[in-house]
């Protein structure tokens, strides 16, 4: 069997693997099926363990504000039907559904495909639901006191153009009052959820896009990000803030695109404190470091995970762009106590690089020299002279290398004496690894493309 290093156009996204399309294929509500004993429960009875809320200019519901938060089931599902003007509403999901049967909150898009919008800026808190953090997000899931619970179970949310939760932005609270949005508010804040679905959401013009948290006493867990626009959040001036920011047992984000930061802002394009974390097939562009992937600072939970010892990252796109710090990826972490990093390995394969950086660009920085980056398959290309990449600056840590396209010219290591770079010197070198299309960003290989067809195995499972 041939293998070919992995690319992609900027239209990737329409020509998902069959595979791919089967896995994040919409999921299936199943109404529970009545046993003998229970034949005499009531058709009403059955009816509200699945009840649909319809919400839009001719449906039951208004707007999603309208609908009883406080009484979602296991089987519910809430459909926001698009309409022109933006639904200014906010609220929280604290529920908990099932694996055969989840609380499911889905858009349903407009004649054109447009996604119904949920806009922040002016919104008001529904009074169907009490929280905490209202400043802190345009949807949260999970942690409410109406309905009283710390975290929701087996949620998908779906459809949805989500925007406008960032300063100086203001919104009505639940208690009637305006309120300002936080700096590191999130279009959706996950504050706990074991197994939750977000797919097909757009989420933009906000502090944060999308949040995940967890602590010593509660992790979220098992959480799907896919087929996403994520893009134009972030606060001018704060390297705080992010497209995503996670920290969670179990993650995987695929099939999504990741845009540009809000002009201005530092912030990074992907920040994931997980374990378990799967970052494959998604298109990366802009943010200071497209991925930041570093140390689970608030959950001893996911340090105490086997799985927090890997993490992998393949068959992506990232481009990198102008940005305060010269790294492409970052791997390990920047808490003050090294005892709490990842320690692991790096699985990075199949993925393209594209440098678009006028000046230096360094390509890993692997925190401690228990970090290692297993490097295979991968296309590492600037547009700049081949000596404007180096592999690795600041930190320590160990890259292997293996069937990989460079530049002549590069620099193994810069300001890292400390790091060790094993390289097998199988990799490609050339001025171009003939790319289809490079101005206009497609990423495929021309047939007789040097890199076509050169990549090796990856390490056994």
């Amino acid at each position: 069997m041939k293998y070919q290093l992995f690319t992609m156009q900027s239209t990737w996204w329409k020509f998902l693997l069959p595979s791919v399309l089967t896995a994040c294929s919409t999921a299936v509500i199943h109404t529970p099926v009545e046993s003998t004993a229970n034949a005499e429960v009531s058709k009403v009875q059955v009816e509200r363990m699945t009840r649909t809320y319809e919400v839009g200019p001719s449906a039951q519901f208004k707007t999603p504000n309208d609908v009883p938060w406080s009484l979602l089931q296991a089987g519910d599902t809430v459909l926001i039907h698009w309409r022109a003007e933006p639904y200014k509403n906010k609220w929280v999901v604290c529920a908990e559904g099932t694996e055969k049967s989840p609380i499911t909150i889905r858009g349903v898009p407009g004649p054109k495909g447009e996604l119904p919008v949920i806009d922040a800026q002016n919104a008001r808190t529904s009074t169907n639901c009490n929280y905490w953090g209202e400043n802190r997000s345009v949807i949260k899931i999970g942690g409410a006191r109406t309905p009283k619970g710390l975290g929701s179970k087996w949620v998908v949310i779906e459809n949805l153009d989500v925007r406008g939760g960032r300063p100086p932005y203001t919104y009505i609270s639940g208690e009637g009052k305006e309120a300002k949005y936080a700096r590191n508010a999130a279009a959706i804040w996950v504050e706990h959820c074991d197994h939750l679905i977000m797919r097909n959401c757009t989420l933009h013009d906000c502090g944060n896009g999308f949040v995940v948290s967890s602590n010593d006493k509660l992790a979220s867990t098992d959480v799907l990000v896919e087929k996403c626009h994520i893009y134009d959040n972030g606060n001018v001036g704060s390297g705080y803030e992010h497209n995503v920011y996670s920290e969670g047992q179990g993650i995987v984000f695929q099939c999504n695109w990741f845009g540009p930061l809000r002009r201005g802002s530092p912030g990074n394009n992907l920040k994931d404190r997980s374990s378990g974390c799967v970052i494959r097939y998604n298109w990366f562009e802009g943010g200071d470091k497209l991925l930041d992937l570093v140390d689970a600072e608030d959950s001893k939970i996911i340090r105490a995970d086997p799985h927090y010892l890997q993490t992998f990252v393949y068959g992506n796109i990232l481009i990198k762009r102008g940005a305060v710090h010269a790294q492409v990826v970052h791997y390990g972490g920047d808490g003050e106590k090294a005892s709490g990093y990842r320690k692991g390995t790096l699985y990075f394969y199949n993925n393209t690089i594209v440098s678009k950086k006028p000046d230096a660009t360094q390509l890993f920085w692997l925190s401690t020299n228990d970090e290692t980056c297993d490097a295979r398959n991968n296309i590492f290309f600037t547009e700049g002279a081949g000596k404007s990449l180096s592999l690795m600056r600041y930190g320590k840590g160990i890259l292997q290398l293996s069937h990989n396209y460079f530049k002549p010219g590069y620099h193994k290591v810069a300001e890292a004496p400390n790091a060790i770079v094993q390289d097998d010197k199988t990799s490609i070198l050339g001025a171009s690894p003939d790319f289809v299309d490079e101005a206009g960003m497609d990423f495929h290989l021309n047939p007789g493309s040097a890199c076509a067809g050169a990549a090796t195995k990856l390490a056994p499972a």
